[in-house]
């Protein structure tokens, strides 16, 4: 990222006829601008001692979970080879490799017929992934088209652009990005009001029957419309025949993200672990995200073809699973241990605990849509979902 970042947004804003930008195109170039966004440089920092951190950064125990889920979904398909497994967004790479690892382990069968494949946007995370994978079976690419397979993303819907919209006088207005100078060393970066941008958005609020305007929101309401999630849903159910698309994120069903107790909306900024809410600094060294809607990704995924499995929390997911399990073997381990292995055991405990915990982790949210499926492969119950 260089200090000439902000300047080269504050010019594409001059350049546009009414001289702005809506809050989703400048959240695009602050995050995926390919020479000077987050996630395009160096900048972005992901791990313990980052921006942020995620959940397979906790150890192995979630991939090899969301691993066994994975089998089980392979089996109710008939065990077809091959089998294309594909991750969008896969952060460094952690994940994959412990999902390929212990499916090298444990399910050889899948294993074998597995082809992993790896969506990255991010040229700068796919080189990480690269040398995290080094010697693992993963291509990168664009989405596969393939008649049989499982799409699955961990914290990849949150990083997409969202539009903001405000209720001022009984009106629903779009937030727009503007400058104070475009001409300046180091612009100021303002928002003004202005009419939607696009019909998609009063489509969005019909499709899940929520009226802003109805007067239980109160004056200077502002809330996050991530249309980019439903042109996401709209291209993964061109491309999936056939197989499942299991979505984990922070978010809420669309009653409780717009709440109108909620008046300021989701969007929280992270830099150096800390987070604020002010998108306008650290531009292009800051991530920006905002929390999922899961009730418009099922809806939209539903006129798509993509049919509601399941839906439920992380950390019931993760206990049906055999997170539980784990944790009693930890507990019950009697065999003699050095003081290092014991504070191992100690470490893989509390990870444990953080991916349950209900007010963090353990209260994100896992859906599960399929397409394709057989009456008989939609009557089978996932064991993620039997909670």
């Amino acid at each position: 990222m260089t200090s000439d970042f902000p300047t080269l947004i504050a010019q594409q804003i001059a350049a546009h006829p009414q001289h702005r930008l809506t809050f989703a195109e400048y959240m695009d170039l602050a995050l995926y601008h390919p020479q000077h966004g987050y996630y395009s440089t160096q900048a972005v920092n992901i791990g313990s001692q980052g921006d942020f951190f995620t959940a397979p950064h906790l150890g192995a125990d979630f991939g090899e979970l969301l691993a066994e889920q994975f089998v089980e979904m392979w089996q109710v398909l008939g065990q077809p080879t091959p089998f294309a497994l594909v991750e969008m967004g896969a952060g460094q790479g952690i994940l994959a490799r412990d999902i390929l690892r212990y499916l090298q382990r444990q399910h050889l069968d899948l294993f074998q017929a597995l082809t992993y494949h790896i969506v990255e946007k991010s040229t700068a995370l796919q080189t990480q992934q690269q040398q995290i994978l080094s010697g693992l079976p993963v291509q990168w690419g664009e989405l596969p088209s393939g008649p049989i397979a499982i799409i699955f993303s961990n914290e990849l819907v949150d990083a997409f652009p969202v539009h903001q919209v405000v209720v001022i006088n009984g009106q629903l207005q779009e937030v727009y990005v503007t400058t104070t100078s475009a001409d300046n060393d180091s612009p100021q970066f303002t928002e003004v009001l202005g009419d939607l941008s696009t019909p998609k958005i009063t489509e969005y609020f019909k499709l899940q029957e929520i009226n802003l305007l109805s007067g239980a929101y109160p004056e200077g309401y502002r809330t996050e419309v991530n249309l980019a999630a439903l042109d996401w849903l709209s291209m993964v159910a061109t491309r999936l025949q056939r197989g499942y698309l299991l979505t984990i994120d922070y978010g809420y069903p669309g009653h409780r993200y717009y709440n109108p107790m909620r008046r300021e909306g989701t969007l929280q900024c992270y830099y150096n672990h800390a987070h604020h809410s002010n998108p306008y600094i650290n531009v292009g060294r800051q991530d920006l995200t905002a929390h999922v809607d899961f009730t418009a990704l099922e809806r939209w995924g539903d006129r798509c073809g993509l049919i509601k499995i399941g839906f439920t929390q992380q950390g019931l997911f993760l206990m049906a699973l055999g997170l539980g399990d784990r944790l009693t073997a930890l507990a019950t381990d009697e065999s003699p241990a050095s003081g290092q292995a014991i504070q191992r055991v100690m470490q893989q405990r509390d990870a444990l605990h953080q991916l349950i915990d209900p007010r963090g982790l353990g209260n994100f949210g896992v859906l599960i849509q399929g397409i394709g499926l057989t009456s008989n492969e939609l009557a089978s119950t996932l064991r993620g979902l039997q909670n």
